[in-house]
């Protein structure tokens, strides 16, 4: 089974790259199964119905979340869509809406896609390596579930943190009990693709679907002048060429483990072209 994981995907810019390369990427990679994280997907904050709609119809299968998954108004009404299949972290109180993972079934393998939050340099939040623990031998109890079995359920997990050292420490936390740990948040794609023992794979940070001559996604000269004169303000998503960040992984349904993994990681200029002709409007 191959499964893409695309970076976060930031404001309209991030869309309208998805859109356009995503049907055609799918295609050639031949995916089986496509993520996304989605959090930054409405206007650079959290993700509406209409860019979790947008996102799903350009052939995202699941959507994950993050800090920003409560900033749009209508989110309850996206988490309590079953057909968006967008995601809450899992370590978020269990009182909120949304859940933190959904199960699908993908070439007859079921795969359990986790969302999950570090909280180092983040908003205090319930402990993610406990509450994977707890979700591993809980919700997917019984001796596929073992470290070190021959065979384990086939659970992919997206680890949106700030600090390297979190998502290193979750990778090795978790290897050999789940297919792959794969971290988003910085948007700054990391080159550490590796397979940890167990066969679980691993990488940082998948990075963004975002404008590249950015600051993380947002316009440089606004965000700039937030760290010249620490005056707080909102920076709109920047514009221009549009990197997409992803990861390809190959996993073995059969025994819950990852075979091998790469960075897949293009730019797209098309965005910066159809606005410059048509001058486009505020980003969404």
């Amino acid at each position: 089974m191959r499964v893409l994981a695309v970076g976060d995907v930031i404001g309209a810019p991030g869309r309208r790259a998805v859109r356009r390369l995503l049907p055609r990427l799918r295609a050639e990679l031949r995916a089986d199964l496509v993520l996304a994280n989605g959090e930054n997907s409405a206007g650079g904050r959290g993700v509406s119905v209409r860019t979790a709609r947008e996102l799903r119809d350009a052939g995202v299968d699941v959507i994950t979340t993050g800090n920003h998954v409560w900033s749009q108004p209508d989110i309850d009404q996206v988490l309590a869509n079953d057909d968006l299949r967008v995601l809450r972290p899992l370590n978020f109180p269990p009182e909120l809406p949304g859940a933190g993972s959904c199960v699908l079934r993908v070439r007859g393998t079921t795969v359990t896609v986790v969302s999950l939050m570090g909280r180092i340099f983040m908003q205090p939040l319930d402990d993610p390596f406990r509450a994977m623990d707890a979700f591993l031998l809980g919700d997917l109890a019984g001796p596929r579930a073992e470290a070190g079995s021959a065979s384990r359920p086939l659970v992919v997990v997206d680890f949106h943190a700030e600090a390297t050292s979190e998502k290193v420490a979750m990778g090795w936390h978790l290897a050999g009990r789940v297919a792959a740990v794969l971290g988003t948040h910085t948007h700054v794609p990391t080159a550490d693709v590796r397979l940890l023992p167990g066969e679980t794979g691993y990488v940082t940070d998948l990075g963004m679907v975002g404008p590249r001559d950015s600051i993380i996604g947002a316009s440089v000269e606004p965000t700039l002048r937030r760290f010249l004169t620490h005056r707080p303000g909102r920076a709109p998503v920047g514009e221009g060429p549009v990197v997409f960040n992803a990861v390809l992984l190959e996993l073995d349904g059969a025994r819950g483990t990852c075979r091998a993994l790469r960075r897949v990681d293009l730019l797209d200029s098309s965005d910066a072209q159809s606005r410059a002709r048509s001058q486009g409007g505020p980003d969404e």
